[in-house]
């Protein structure tokens, strides 16, 4: 499945703006038979899964109430499989970078939008 232009274009613009903030992206596109993370990054000793949501308008409500609990529940599923790679299980975090359009001047960084 190809992504969409707009969307690839959302999440590299966010990369580039976590980086920017001070983290190190190491994993873009990770995808197990649960669902996808857009982007996962190192915030010092805390691993972050972030999902880039990219809205064009509120008419259904924006990029954040794009995120429902049944996504949420596919992001932590998700997560899970990537932390069974790992040695050691790092304290973790839920992210979202949220555009209403692909301009750097408008993005929204909510962290912890998953509580748990």
């Amino acid at each position: 499945m190809t992504a969409h232009p707009s969307g690839v274009a959302a999440e590299e613009l966010a990369a580039r703006y976590l980086a920017a903030q001070g983290l190190r992206v190491v994993a873009r596109n990770y995808r197990c038979r649960f669902g996808e993370i857009d982007l996962i990054a190192w915030d010092g000793a805390a691993l972050v899964f972030v999902e880039v949501r990219l809205r064009r308008g509120s008419r259904f409500g924006g990029a954040l109430a794009s995120i429902t609990p049944a996504k949420q529940r596919k992001l932590v599923a998700t997560a899970r499989c990537y932390l069974a790679g790992l040695r050691n299980e790092p304290a973790c975090r839920f992210d979202a970078i949220l555009l209403d359009a692909l301009d750097a001047e408008r993005i929204e960084w909510l962290r912890d939008i998953i509580g748990g």
